[in-house]
């Protein structure tokens, strides 16, 4: 008996129900969005031969600059163990190292090593033209908007200085 073909979803499934306010869909939409990210961010980290939280913790040295290994903790929610076992993973892979801290001599700093990272950024080139081609379509005022939405989510989960 041949198998029974499995729904496919569309975007009528996934919709906001009636009476959604805007907030609501936007809310929908970011989730979605955050969905889509970690699957790619998964399988960009599967290709470069690293697990997820080691490629997230690249993108927080790439995003906030050189950090501290607590700060790390901090930014991440990682424990402070997580922190070191991640980095060893990193420094083992030859993306970050460790060098002294020259605020704090009884703290390491860790820095990315630029020239590995040219490896990662060929993994996320399309979909930053994707993104860049997409956003070409939008006004200047949907842009700013779109800023402003973003600035807003960001600074609501800024991670502490």
């Amino acid at each position: 008996m041949a198998a029974k073909p499995r729904a496919r979803t569309t975007p009528a499934d996934t919709a906001p129900p009636d009476g959604a306010t805007p907030a609501d869909r936007i809310v929908l939409e970011i989730r979605k969005f955050i969905a889509a990210s970690i699957f790619f961010n998964t399988k960009a980290a599967e290709r470069a031969g690293l697990g997820l939280t080691d490629m997230q913790t690249l993108h927080m040295l790439q995003l906030y600059g050189p950090s501290t290994p607590s700060r790390l903790a901090e930014w991440t929610g990682l424990s402070s163990g997580g922190v070191t076992v991640a980095l060893d993973r990193l420094e083992h892979a030859g993306y970050v190292k460790r060098e002294p801290n020259p605020n704090d001599r009884r703290s390491l700093l860790a820095t990315l090593i630029p020239g590995r990272m040219r490896k990662l950024e060929a993994l996320y080139k399309d979909v930053e033209r994707d993104t860049r081609h997409a956003l070409a379509k939008l006004s200047d005022k949907d842009i700013e908007a779109t800023l402003r939405v973003f600035a807003a989510l960001a600074e609501a989960r800024k991670p502490p200085v």
